[in-house]
């Protein structure tokens, strides 16, 4: 540790810190524009000025580090002045070249309430200017549906830039020209292809840089502020959606270094759209081939009257990649009372929770990613995955020595990496030494395996899960202290749902099966909309949006998206989160669990809860570990053992990815035009290079 006065406080710190955290350390606040934790130094703005005794002017305290600053005469610490009357006036004169070529435009700004450069100009700039010359204009650029440029606003300070090549690993945005004449654009004005790009929005210090979807629509401080967390993937970002009535008008990222750090992907910030259209908002009957409106009792009289007339071994329920734990208990438990087996997630996945939870977890977490000194990829996409999660590896593989490989579809992943081959063959060859990453592999010190959702949905999944385990298990990825088995999930319902048991039962049938003709004579589809139900089967949907699992469906009963409810979750490693209610179902439309609270009674089964709270607390009962908020309850490396040690037959086909579409994943996302937008542009991009 270093020691530094800072405004007469002496302060401990590390000497690779710079002058501007040291001061944070001690209390001091600093400016900034150009400067971002998470982002590369620049020292651009010159906002962080302050004074070095012993420096003949005031010093960048973003670019200036503890160690580069020498002792006083005797030895004493240096000392540095962030309040001096020096330090206000080479603010005041940085403020003042700042604001010469900067337009008033804050009444009819995006950024206005919510702007660094407005915060400044308060503390730091004065009532006139000296400069009476013509401010410079700067054509707009288009660089996306997503982002909107008032260019006239930038002030260098280059954050975006960094960012698209830094943390998105897209380097579309550049600088052209020099001094007065530099411009940030994409060069050839074509739209940005990151899925992170709504991220530099949240970035920019002034108001050049804005969201396009929401622009105009509301000042900040019209809105209700509302801390959750994003079901879009498996990540679980936590987010703050921001609601104006009944209304939810966006959605920004909260802090969270153990999940998100500060980033979410464009699909979680502009679903927006999609959850106002194409909203189910009450029940519906299908007579005579066509859905007529119907009321709750006679929807509830339809499923009673087909559930009479079914046996158990003909009823399944499906859950859907959106829903919440207290539902698929609250369907779960309904079936059981009905004597039904026939339960599981959409998604084939072979996962049995008697194996262990280590079996389906990401085990390494999130975080732990940047401990782990070598990757291999099985079947997974991480970008189109988990595009957060992929922007940590990436950060991990900026820090060095972090050799990549990847078994599946060959992809852009943001970072290289060696492509081993396409399918089981070469995870095959690579646990038995026959290629020369496994060498790579022993000799790490902890090694990462992620296992992807295009490995393990498929009919030899739990094959492939056993194979991977022993890939695992060969390589020492797991062992005291770091467990390097880790699976990808892809959708936010699916961990919760193996946490509670909802699979099959002894002897009963997956989602495939179920769905085959003449399996099953009524079926409950859980907002399960990516199942495709054969003619015959009587089809109960509970669900937000007029999808494809409403268009099947005999009785539509109208639930509640993930906003407009409270709801436990379960991301991909493990950690319980709550999701909070941030705005209120449409219509007639109900909360899930209370919908199924309500049939239970209609079908003479019924549940033994009349609250929320009096769902959870069953389910605490049941399931301990679901109330840890927040928290990751650890696995032992004793799973993976057992379950590199079944056996199972290998189909030789290649992995495939598990999701085609990074903005059609979901109801939500396919009902949201700016989705759909960004689709179009993406396949545009993927033809033109298949063209190349």
């Amino acid at each position: 540790m270093a020691k530094i006065i800072i405004d007469g406080t002496e302060v401990d710190v590390p000497p690779e810190f710079t002058l501007l955290q040291a001061a944070e350390a001690a209390g001091a606040e600093i400016p900034r524009f150009c400067f971002h934790e998470r982002l590369s130094i620049a020292g651009n703005c010159r906002m962080c000025l302050v004074e070095l005794k012993g420096s003949p002017k005031p010093v960048a305290s973003c670019a200036w580090g503890v160690r580069d600053c020498r002792p006083g005469p005797n030895g004493e610490p240096p000392i540095v002045n962030t309040k001096s009357p020096m330090v206000r006036k080479a603010r005041e004169g940085v403020m003042e070249f700042l604001l010469i070529n900067h337009p008033l435009d804050c009444p009819i700004c995006d950024q206005g309430g919510e702007c660094d450069l407005q915060d400044q100009a308060m503390a730091y700039g004065v009532d006139s200017s000296r400069y009476h010359e013509n401010k410079r204009a700067v054509e707009n650029k288009y660089i996306g549906p997503l982002v909107k440029t008032i260019m006239n606003r930038c002030i260098h300070c280059t954050r975006c830039i960094r960012f698209s090549a830094e943390v998105a690993g897209v380097p579309e945005l550049g600088a052209i020209g020099r001094g007065e004449d530099m411009e940030i654009t994409t060069y050839l004005e074509q739209a940005m292809s990151s899925e992170l790009q709504g991220n530099v929005v949240d970035l920019c210090p002034v108001g050049a840089l804005t969201s396009k979807p929401y622009a105009f629509a509301a000042r900040p401080w019209e809105l209700s502020k509302t801390e959750t967390i994003d079901v879009m993937d498996a990540v679980g970002s936590a987010i703050r959606i921001d609601t104006r009535g009944r209304e939810v008008l966006r959605i920004l990222p909260r802090v969270n270094d153990d999940v998100n750090e500060e980033w979410i992907s464009d699909k979680t910030r502009h679903v927006v759209d999609g959850l106002r259209t194409q909203r189910l908002d009450q029940p519906y009957i299908r007579q005579n081939g066509r859905l007529i409106p119907a009321s709750w009792p006679q929807a509830f009289e339809a499923i009673a009257a087909k559930a009479r007339a079914a046996t158990p071994e003909r009823i399944g329920a499906i859950a859907g990649d959106l829903a919440a734990v207290e539902e698929m208990y609250a369907l779960k438990d309904l079936m059981t009372r009905m004597g039904v087996k026939n339960i599981a997630s959409q998604d084939n996945a072979p996962f049995n929770p008697e194996q262990g939870r280590a079996t389906y977890l990401f085990n390494a977490t999130i975080a732990g990613i940047e401990r782990a000194d070598a990757l291999l990829i099985i079947g997974s996409n991480p970008r189109r995955e988990a595009a957060v999660l992929n922007a940590r590896i990436r950060k991990r593989w900026r820090a060095g020595k972090f050799p990549v490989a990847l078994i599946g579809e060959k992809v852009d992943l943001t970072y290289p990496y060696d492509y081993l081959g396409a399918g089981p063959d070469t995870l095959t060859e690579l646990v038995a030494g026959k290629h020369s990453f496994a060498e790579v592999l022993k000799g790490a010190e902890r090694p990462l395996i992620i296992v992807g959702a295009g490995a393990l949905a498929r009919p030899d999944g739990a094959a492939i899960a056993a194979l991977a385990a022993k890939a695992a298990t060969e390589f020492h990825a797991v062992k005291e202290g770091w467990n390097g088995y880790s699976v990808l999930h892809t959708a936010a319902s699916r961990v919760g749902a193996l946490e509670i048991g909802f699979v099959p039962g002894e002897g009963a049938l997956n989602a495939a099966a179920m769905t085959r003709p003449g399996a099953l004579d009524l079926i409950f589809l859980l907002g399960a909309d990516e199942v495709d139900v054969p003619p015959g089967a009587f089809v109960v949907y509970i669900g937000t949006h007029g999808d494809s699992g409403a268009h099947r469906a005999d009785v539509i009963l109208p639930g509640a998206a993930y906003p407009e409810k409270s709801g436990l979750y379960v991301n991909t490693e493990g950690r319980v989160q709550l999701s909070n209610r941030a705005s209120f179902p449409p219509g007639d439309a109900r909360e899930d669990w209370s919908i199924l609270r309500a049939l239970s009674d209609m079908l003479g089964r019924k549940l033994p809860y009349d609250s929320l709270s009096a769902l959870r607390a069953a389910l605490f009962k049941e399931r301990p570990q679901l109330a840890r908020i927040g928290q990751i309850v650890p696995t032992g490396p004793a799973d993976i053992r057992q379950l590199s040690a079944l056996k199972g037959e290998i189909d030789k086909a290649p992995f495939c990815g598990a999701i085609d579409d990074f903005y059609l994943t979901n109801p939500i996302a396919r009902a949201s035009a700016v989705m759909a937008e960004c689709s179009a542009l993406a396949e545009g991009r993927g033809a033109m290079s298949a063209a190349e």
